[in-house]
């Protein structure tokens, strides 16, 4: 027996408008173009498949973060959601080289919030695992409940509201599975958190996912193997999210807590030793060290754009020029470099002993007059 999504019988392409038409053309480099058209950046899927598509072999070892990825910035779509972009001649570039790649809109940077409805079948979870947060006595009986279109229509039954399954006022996918995808836009400075309805920290409702910041949501017109992501009728892009589904959501835990302030940290203890070898500080080649050490430092208060690895790899060629010159020890230089990144950049020290290697290396073959010798 079918699963009754609340969708009237009326559904059909031949009411969908012209945007709908245009996504669901079959192509995917159209429905990525339209995408972007609405401000949302896309990455590739892999062809047939709800993964992105495969990071090239360098990315493949995972030795560096997507911060640090010169990939990106050079128009490669390595590192998954995070590659998405909305620029025109990029998608063509990507989508020409494999006209099958399936397309994913990454949430966060377009500011969407999708509710992900899924029907898949599964036993019931306990009472309290159905509607997190929520109290259903244990002599409350769930029969009957099958998958996330109940758990969600419940929890919307006991906030008084209209079932989000059946909001016609915004964009609606029906995935190949059965389940369904509810897109609405976060509002100003909202930024919510993904979930999964399984989840035992953060949760809105048994089987019931949120695509949001650090995620992405499959594209309507999308084919994969198990079939195409299909707009509901009548076809509306996304509305803002509902009050009352918003108040959900942070009372589940989807609303992420400020950041701690950060303050000015001083040069780490291994970082300080090198310097003091170096000279102790009172020297010139000492204080070049220090300056470039702190640039990088810094970057600790800043995850993302802080330029990590062109600092670090500035401050290796400094600390080889400093080796080249006889200015400083190259195992003192090396240890000062590594620990600067290592408190900057926490688990990512593979990454930054190979920028470092390489621009002490580079360095080392221009030694550095710093002048102050007669």
């Amino acid at each position: 027996m079918p699963l009754d999504l609340g969708i009237s019988s009326s559904d059909s392409a031949e009411h969908a408008e012209t945007d709908a038409d245009t996504v669901q053309s079959g192509r995917p480099l159209d429905t990525a173009l339209w995408c972007a058209e609405q401000g949302w950046p896309v990455h590739p899927l892999a062809p047939g498949r709800k993964t992105p598509a495969a990071n090239c072999t360098d990315c493949q070892g995972q030795t560096h973060s997507h911060q640090d990825c010169p990939c990106i910035a050079s128009g490669r779509w390595c590192h998954g959601f995070r590659s998405a972009t909305t620029d025109r001649t990029r998608i063509e570039t990507w989508w020409g080289q494999q006209p099958r790649f399936g397309v994913g809109v990454a949430c966060g940077p377009a500011g969407l919030i999708v509710i992900d409805v899924d029907a898949h079948p599964a036993p019931l979870p306990e009472n309290h695992r159905l509607l997190p947060g929520i109290h259903i006595p244990d002599s409350v009986s769930l029969d009957g409940l099958q998958h996330g279109f109940h758990s969600l229509a419940l929890l919307a039954a006991l906030r008084g509201q209209s079932d989000p399954v059946l909001d016609t006022t915004t964009l609606r996918v029906r995935t190949p599975s059965g389940g369904m995808h509810l897109w609405y836009t976060a509002g100003p400075g909202d930024t919510w958190q993904s979930s999964a309805g399984s989840n035992t920290k953060r949760a809105l409702a048994w089987q019931v996912d949120i695509r949001a910041h650090g995620g992405y949501i499959i594209a309507p017109g999308t084919t994969t193997a198990a079939g195409t992501y299909t707009i509901c009728s009548p076809f509306n892009t996304p509305s803002p999210l509902p009050r009352w589904l918003a108040a959900e959501l942070e009372r589940t835990g989807h609303r992420p807590s400020p950041p701690s302030p950060r303050t000015t940290t001083p040069v780490p203890s291994r970082g300080r030793a090198a310097v003091i070898a170096a000279g102790g500080g009172r020297d010139a080649a000492a204080r070049t060290l220090a300056t470039v050490l702190t640039a990088v430092i810094d970057c600790a208060a800043i995850t993302e754009g802080a330029g990590f690895s062109d600092k670090l790899n500035r401050a290796a060629f400094t600390a080889g020029g400093l080796v080249g010159a006889g200015r400083m020890n190259i195992a003192d230089a090396e240890s000062a470099l590594l620990a600067a990144a290592a408190h900057a950049r926490p688990g990512q020290e593979r990454r930054a002993l190979q920028i470092i290697r390489s621009g002490m290396n580079a360095g080392s073959r221009r030694p550095l007059d710093l002048g102050d010798r007669s």
